[in-house]
């Protein structure tokens, strides 16, 4: 049977049309988007055919005017949106343009709980208010799903035994494999990731014309800033210190190869602040050691991450620490990646196992806030660090291939570290420099300069005491 029956041309890109599918008489029209081959069809619900042409002009002309006013034309439910949004993303993963560990993250957040959250609702009839509702739910669904969980345990204990066993083995796993329950807490970092994705997708649906740009949700995320874990300077000494006691006491060759490895990675992370997909990718050709005008080693790399290239600056003792590398390395060619396995080939964990077992055993895994620690720590250690020796924000923001707003959010608690000498102007040992006697002239010598240091200190300890 034909799906299309008794079809007029009421004028070009405009047809009303029956269906061959369906037992009812009515009309359907079909109207041609302008300047694309799309088309969108109405059902017009009567069987006459006068009315049945009326109505479909009338269609036809709110399908320019919405074109005209670039109103969306289709619409469909956030699931479907949703769906098609990731398999772009995955494409993009494959082609390396963002990590699969993204991608993976996006999708868990989508089938989890974005769809549970919105999935049914259609993307065009989302509003502000289940964007800014999102974290409230989120933590009653976590709490909720939680008292679920706690109801099925002690209804298998019940059971004696048996029952228990396949719950536990249907149980979610961590990556490791381990049984993952709810604990009826949801971190503010997983709340601000899925929103963001929520708002990536609309974003998506705006560039499909499935909604206006005005749709999309506006403001900030409505939760604080997630704190960075870096290392303090006496936690990444200790750690420094202990990680060459935790090569010597490798049991084997093998081992001692892959902690060694493992130490120098971090070394280099910890003096570079790349990202760790900037590290992965990171090839012996990217790597050149260089000398300024005064003769100082530098090294200069070029690093790819995130779907973008750009030059970053390391001190000479990262130079070291690559020559460390390249010493015990099993692939070194132009072509061949930095941190590879014990085979030459790249190691797409970066040593992540090694690090967290490192980590662990000098009691550095958890944070002073108490989150985990990871290989990403390294990178904001590296951005602590300069802070506090004053680089400037805007340099420091080139260097590590992010924004110079990202600086300021995510790293505003080293300010009052940076500056400590005007925070705590005219306490005891910290008066005004204008208290004290001023160097004259710019182009003393050192020791015409170190008389006055030696008397602005004098005058300091006098005034305290």
């Amino acid at each position: 049977m034909a799906f299309i029956l008794d079809s007029t041309e009421l004028k070009a890109g405009l047809i009303i049309f029956r269906r061959g599918d369906v037992k009812h008489r009515n009309w359907y029209c079909r109207i041609k988007l302008p300047e694309t081959d799309r088309y969108k069809t109405y059902c017009l619900k009567t069987s006459d055919i006068d009315a049945a042409k009326e109505r479909a002009f009338d269609h036809d002309s709110e399908i320019r005017w919405s074109v005209k006013h670039d109103h969306p034309i289709f619409d469909k439910p956030f699931t479907a949106v949703a769906e098609d949004f990731l398999a772009e993303q995955k494409e993009r993963a494959e082609f390396g343009e963002i990590t699969q560990h993204r991608w993976e993250t996006m999708d868990s957040a989508v089938h989890t709980h974005l769809n549970r959250y919105v999935g049914a609702i259609q993307i065009s009839k989302l509003g502000q208010d289940r964007w800014t509702g999102y974290p409230l739910w989120r933590k009653r669904d976590a709490k909720s799903r939680k008292d679920q969980d706690d109801e099925r345990v002690k209804l298998a204990a019940e059971a004696k035994g048996r029952e228990l066993v396949r719950l536990r083995a249907e149980a979610p796993k961590d990556r490791k494999g381990r049984p993952r329950r709810p604990t009826g807490k949801v971190s503010d970092a997983s709340i601000r990731t899925e929103m963001s994705i929520l708002r990536s997708i609309m974003v998506f649906a705006a560039g499909k014309k499935l909604i206006r740009e005005s749709a999309i949700f506006k403001g900030r995320l409505p939760l604080a800033k997630v704190r960075r874990e870096e290392f303090t300077p006496e936690e990444y000494r200790h750690l420094h210190t202990y990680a060459r006691k935790w090569i010597k006491d490798a049991n084997s060759d093998w081992s001692k190869w892959y902690r060694t490895m493992a130490y120098n990675f971090l070394l280099i992370m910890c003096n570079t602040g790349m990202r760790p997909p900037e590290a992965k990718n990171l090839r012996w050709r990217d790597v050149a050691v260089r000398t300024d005008s005064e003769g100082r080693t530098l090294v200069i790399m070029h690093v790819r991450g995130k779907g973008k290239f750009r030059d970053l600056v390391a001190a000479g003792n990262v130079a070291e620490y690559l020559e460390r590398v390249r010493e015990i390395g099993k692939a070194t060619g132009l072509d061949d990646f930095v941190f590879t396995n014990d085979k030459g080939g790249a190691t797409s964990s970066l040593y992540a196992d090694l690090i967290e077992s490192l980590l662990e055993k000098c009691e550095l895994r958890v944070s002073s806030s108490g989150k985990l620690r990871s290989t990403y720590c390294f990178r904001h250690t590296y951005a602590t660090f300069r802070l506090t020796e004053g680089v400037d924000v805007y340099f420091l923001a080139k260097q590590m291939g992010t924004s110079v707003k990202m600086i300021e959010d995510h790293y505003g608690h080293v300010t009052p570290v940076k500056n400590a000498d005007r925070i705590l102007q005219g306490l005891p040992g910290w008066e005004s420099i204008a208290d004290a006697p001023q160097v004259k002239t710019a182009d003393a010598s050192a020791e015409e300069e170190a008389e006055p240091t030696k008397a602005t200190a004098k005058a300091r300890r006098k005034k305290a005491a």
